[in-house]
C-alpha cells in the first residue's frame, strides 16, 4: 500500500488489478474493484481506509474481469454508491451481456454489477481533493480510459502503460487491427508529461521515459510477429485462470480451453486428430513452466 497527498494506491496480485482510493474535500473515490475472487478482500481494504466515511464513486478504468470483479460486493457495502464506467459498453452491462464484455470469451468471470454513469474522455472529474481529466486510450481495450491530475503529474494508466509494458491487445485476438492504437496511446501518455504512474498492475513508477522505451520495444516485435502476440495472450489467459484454481488435471484444462472462444480458436482442430490438442496445450505448459509461471506435477498443473 502507498499513501501520498489523498492517493491510496492498494497493490494488488496479477489476478486483481490495484486499487486506487481517493479521499479529500470532494467525493471519495475509488478506481477499480479487482478480481471477483478477492472482492472480500478489496472490501476490507477499502473499508479499513476509510474508516467511518463512506464511499461515494466506484470508477473502472475498463471492464476486464480483473478490474470490475469487486464492483458488486462494494455496490452491496455501500448502498448509495454510484458506479462509472467507460462509454461504448453500458449497453452490455445494463443488458449484462458476457459475451460482449469478454467474460466468456476470455473464460473468466465477474459478478453482475450495475452502472450510474460515464467516464466521458476529454471530460474532467472531481475526484477526493483534486480534479483529474478522462483520457481515452484504446488498444489492450478499445473502451478504456486513463486518469491524469495535471497539477501533480499523476497519471492513472490502468493497462495502458506499466513499468515492463502493458496489457493483451485483445483486439488483435478477435482479428480487429489495435496495435496502432497501442501506439497511439503510448504518444498520448508522453505528451501528458506524466511525473508518477499508477499502473492497473505492479508498483507506482516514475522512469516514465524508460518504461515507454520497454513498452514501444515490446509493441514493435509484435508488430512484427503478430503470431508471438497472440500466443502470448493464450499463455497469459491459462497463467491467469490458473491463478485462481491454483491447481488443475491437464484434461480439466484442455476442457476449459476447448468450452473458451479465445482459447478454442488458437487451438488445432479436434478432428481428425484430437491428441494435437493436448500437444498443443503441453507445448504451451512447457513454455510457462520454463518461464517459471507453474510447475508440472505428473498431470498435474501447478501455480507457481
Amino acid at each position: 500500500m502507498l499513501t501520498a497527498a489523498g492517493v491510496t494506491v492498494f497493490e494488488r496480485g496479477w489476478l486483481s488489478a490495484n486499487n486506487i482510493l481517493l479521499q479529500g474535500n470532494g467525493p471519495s473515490a475509488l478506481v477499480d474493484s479487482g478480481y471477483g475472487c478477492h472482492a472480500q478482500q478489496t472490501v476490507a481494504l477499502v473499508s479499513q481506509a476509510l474508516g467511518r466515511s463512506t464511499l461515494d464513486l466506484l470508477l473502472n478504468t475498463h471492464l476486464h474481469s480483473d478490474h470490475c470483479g469487486g464492483n458488486a460486493a462494494l455496490q452491496a457495502r455501500y448502498p448509495a454508491l454510484r458506479t462509472w464506467i467507460p462509454p461504448g459498453q453500458a449497453d452490455a452491462v445494463d443488458r449484462w451481456d458476457t459475451i460482449a464484455l469478454t467474460y466468456a470469451t476470455t473464460g473468466q468471470e465477474c459478478p453482475r454489477f450495475t452502472r450510474q454513469g460515464l467516464l466521458k474522455p476529454g471530460s474532467s472529474v472531481r475526484l477526493g481533493a483534486l480534479d483529474w481529466e478522462i483520457h481515452g486510450a484504446k488498444g489492450h481495450d478499445p473502451h478504456s480510459i486513463i486518469l491524469f491530475q495535471p497539477a501533480t503529474r499523476l497519471l492513472i494508466s490502468a493497462d495502458a502503460l506499466w513499468q515492463n509494458g502493458f496489457g493483451v491487445v485483445f483486439p488483435e485476438l478477435e482479428g480487429v487491427a489495435a496495435f496502432d492504437e497501442v501506439a497511439q496511446t503510448l504518444d498520448a501518455i508522453e505528451a501528458l508529461q506524466p511525473e508518477t504512474v499508477i499502473p492497473g498492475h505492479g508498483p507506482v513508477f516514475q522512469d516514465i521515459a524508460e518504461a515507454l522505451e520497454r513498452a514501444r520495444t515490446r509493441l514493435n516485435r509484435f508488430v512484427n510477429a503478430p503470431t508471438k502476440h497472440h500466443r502470448h495472450a493464450v499463455k497469459v489467459l491459462i497463467k491467469f485462470r490458473l491463478l485462481e484454481w491454483q491447481s488443475i488435471e491437464q484434461e480439466d484444462l484442455l476442457a476449459w480451453a476447448r468450452s473458451t472462444p479465445y482459447l478454442r480458436t488458437s487451438m488445432p482442430p479436434d478432428n481428425p486428430d484430437p491428441m494435437e490438442q493436448r500437444e498443443w496445450l503441453r507445448d504451451l505448459l512447457v513454455e510457462l513452466k520454463h518461464s517459471n509461471a507453474l510447475h508440472l506435477q505428473g498431470s498435474l498443473v501447478v501455480n507457481a
